[in-house]
């Protein structure tokens, strides 16, 4: 039941930003800077056909193999060798897979992913619902698993 909850919560994080991405290209013409927060945060659509800062630009064949690798470990992870994670881990994980899912779509069906989120108090690329989740999701893991979870590292076989 509960991989079941945290696969619902990954498409709501997937349809979540697949609606502010449609919103955007309905409403934001390409390239067009929309204020949302002066001084803050406005919205700008862009195209990435790469990831973070453009690395990797047209290399789609690479984020659909490391998408379909991070679903296969998943679903080993969860159903053949469970690992000890928190609640709280595997909230990050469905966050980050969710998000995941949701850029996979636009590569799929687009050939790019629509960014629109862009940072005026800072110099940082534009991005999507989608990486604001896989973000957030991976910093709480991480920050989790050094911090909080440190039984995930022990070694049992001593």
């Amino acid at each position: 039941m509960q991989f079941f909850i945290m696969a619902l919560f990954a498409l709501g994080v997937a349809g979540l930003d697949q609606l502010t991405k449609a919103l955007t290209v309905a409403n934001i013409p390409l390239f067009s800077k929309v204020p949302l927060i002066p001084g803050v945060v406005r919205l700008t659509y862009v195209q990435n056909t790469g990831a973070a800062f453009s690395f990797f630009q047209g290399m789609q064949w690479l984020f659909a193999l490391v998408f379909a690798a991070l679903t296969v470990l998943i679903l080993f992870e969860y159903f053949k060798k469970p690992l000890p994670f928190t609640k709280l881990e595997r909230w990050c994980i469905a966050a980050i897979y969710g998000g995941g899912l949701g850029n996979m779509i636009d590569r799929l069906r687009l050939g790019y992913v629509v960014d629109m989120i862009e940072t005026e108090f800072i110099s940082f690329p534009v991005f999507n619902v989608a990486d604001s989740f896989i973000t957030c999701g991976c910093i709480l893991l991480l920050v989790h698993l050094v911090f909080i979870n440190r039984k995930f590292w022990k070694d049992e076989t001593k």
